[in-house]
């Protein structure tokens, strides 16, 4: 038998080794030498000024909502989705896309689970039952609709390569009768107050998530959305801006290898020390994103009084724009309740000063983009 601080691996009689994790806390305790403590400082240092950036926003609930689609996308994209960022947001705004639609449901899925899961916390605490509730929200109705949504698993799973068998798995979590105990635990340990700081404590909770693996699809989105949910349930992040998926995306392989340490050689200190550098990282990515933003908005109105053109409607659509940047005129006639005459004026008005640019190359029908606010928003969404 292999085992570590974290667990250990056991032989099934199918001929594969299934990981059967310890509980939480951690025993022996973390060490936290000088890098770890560093880190953590600098981590929470990072949270505290993009919380205090985001006070200052025009509108903080335009932005925090753009940045939760973000999230939604890049965290579907880890996953395998195709959709688009520009695909959701034509979606939402009533415009045909090429995106194939049920990818673009799995991107709208998440941003469900996201929205119930924060509007759903009590008191901060992250119960099995909301869970499995946002999960169901989450994959019902995609890909994923016919592994059980919102039911913990009764069978094995694994983790590796799309079509392969599970004697070829990169990592086979506890079998099934080990889950309920399991998730118990996690819990508990989510719930109950300790000495261990809130940053290290959430790296705990998703790696432990991950290694139990309790659902048969959709585990690692689940296990993303616990970050931010545990963080704004704890009063940590006053605004739900914080989401690691693009670190994860952008560094999967020292992700998925750290992980595999924790539970064969028990390592956590390096898994929370990648987590505390994902979360400065992100942090200041995200409040860079907030000041560019503040920035623009300024612009766009010091452009409209240089052009004589800052009247009512126009200031309006500036708004509307940080929170719809894809429109056609049907859809600005409606947000701004004039005619399509007075809003194709004003849209026209917006493409000559380079506010807004026509995307589809038609005489007819045209749909236009926030070009500027969607250069912020999409940093970092490619590849």
């Amino acid at each position: 038998m292999i085992e570590s601080r974290c667990g250990h691996f056991i032989h099934r009689k199918e001929g594969y080794q299934a990981f059967i994790p310890k509980g939480l806390p951690p025993d022996p305790p973390l060490n936290f030498d000088t890098d770890l403590q560093t880190l953590l400082s600098d981590a929470d240092r990072s949270i505290a000024r993009l919380d205090g950036v985001a006070f200052s926003l025009p509108n903080r609930d335009l932005f925090v909502a753009m940045f939760v689609k973000k999230e939604a996308y890049i965290s579907s994209k880890i996953k395998g989705t195709q959709a688009t960022l520009r695909g959701v947001l034509e979606f939402e705004a009533d415009i045909p896309s090429g995106d194939n639609a049920t990818e673009v449901n799995e991107i709208i899925n998440y941003l469900k689970a996201i929205n119930f899961g924060l509007n759903h916390l009590n008191n901060g605490t992250i119960s099995l039952d909301l869970i499995k509730e946002i999960h169901r929200i989450l994959i019902g109705g995609t890909r994923g609709s016919d592994a059980r949504p919102g039911e913990f698993r009764t069978e094995q799973n694994f983790v590796g390569i799309e079509g392969a068998e599970i004697y070829d798995a990169d990592y086979i979590p506890p079998p099934p009768e080990y889950v309920d105990d399991l998730l118990s635990n996690l819990e508990s340990f989510i719930e109950t107050e300790s000495a261990i700081p809130p940053l290290v404590k959430i790296a705990l909770i998703h790696s432990q998530f991950e290694t139990i693996h309790p659902f048969l699809d959709g585990n690692g989105r689940m296990g993303r959305l616990l970050i931010t949910f545990y963080l704004c349930g704890k009063g940590i992040l006053s605004n739900p801006l914080l989401y690691l998926s693009i670190y994860i995306n952008s560094h999967k392989e020292e992700y998925t290898d750290l992980l595999n340490r924790t539970r064969t050689d028990g390592d956590l200190e390096s898994w929370v020390k990648f987590f505390l550098k994902g979360v400065i990282e992100v942090s200041k990515e995200a409040e860079d994103a907030a000041r560019r933003i503040i920035e623009l908005r300024e612009n766009n109105l010091k452009l409209l009084i240089e052009h004589d053109l800052a009247g009512a409607n126009t200031l309006k659509l500036v708004n509307i724009l940080f929170y719809n940047p894809i429109v056609s005129i049907p859809k600005v006639a409606d947000l701004l309740e004039v005619s399509t005459t007075s809003a194709s004026n004003i849209v026209s008005k917006f493409e000559k000063i380079g506010i807004l640019a026509e995307i589809t190359g038609k005489p007819r029908y045209k749909n236009y983009i926030f070009t500027d606010y969607m250069a912020i928003i999409e940093k970092g969404t490619k590849g």
